[in-house]
């Protein structure tokens, strides 16, 4: 069964300027483009392979801590996807090996790569929405939703 995501404005607007805020201070602080796939793989280096692996730890548990004081907040942290988990492994894979091929993510060339007017990010930008109109369609209108 579907769930239906209601479409929140206001809390939208204000993650998408959480959002440029901390890719504006990644590229500030440190002149790195803030990708999660770039970010993540620095911070699971080994220690020392990456000079400047606290920063990237430090980013990714704030992604795993925000959905935390949410909950701490009192509000409510609602999965609207299918909890299949065989399927969650796949479509995980399947955004690695995409991530891998695209050399980035979507942070990184969909919000960054874009902002800095990238041609590279475009076509991956362009490419990975297809995919995923694609996905969206197939699944809910060929398969009949899973």
């Amino acid at each position: 069964m579907l769930t239906e995501t209601t479409f929140t404005p206001w809390a939208s607007l204000g993650g998408g300027i959480l959002i440029g805020i901390s890719a504006v201070m990644v590229m500030g602080l440190f002149g790195k483009i803030a990708g999660i796939a770039g970010i993540t793989q620095g911070a699971l280096a080994l220690p020392g392979a990456a000079r400047d692996r606290d920063w990237r730890i430090a980013f990714v548990l704030g992604l795993m801590a925000a959905p935390l004081a949410i909950l701490a907040l009192g509000g409510a942290v609602v999965q609207t996807v299918p909890a299949n988990l065989g399927l969650m492994i796949a479509a995980g894979l399947l955004v690695g090996t995409g991530t891998a091929l695209g050399s980035g993510c979507t942070s990184g060339h969909g919000v960054c790569g874009l902002a800095r007017l990238s041609g590279r990010s475009l076509a991956a930008v362009a490419t990975f929405m297809a995919a995923g109109f694609v996905t969206v369609f197939v699944l809910r209108h060929v398969i009949g939703g899973l």
